[in-house]
């Protein structure tokens, strides 16, 4: 290993959502995340979901573990 590549990383949990998938739910969280999180690296899907209204699915919900270069 090169000097300068140990690195810590920092992990957040974040819950996207879409009214048309999972993966666009995951799309979303990351795409939101990136705003205020620098160096994103790895999501990892812990959880899936749905919200459901009058016995229709309304709403898809993926959580998600992201991690992030940590500058602390």
């Amino acid at each position: 290993m090169a000097k300068g590549d140990n690195a810590v990383y920092r992990v957040t949990e974040v819950i996207g959502t879409s009214t048309s998938s999972w993966e666009e739910a995951a799309k979303n969280a990351v795409k939101t995340a990136a705003g205020s999180l620098r160096d994103l690296r790895i999501a990892e899907v812990t959880k899936l979901d749905v919200k459901i209204e009058d016995g229709k699915v309304t709403q898809f919900r993926t959580r998600l573990a992201l991690s992030f270069k940590y500058s602390g």
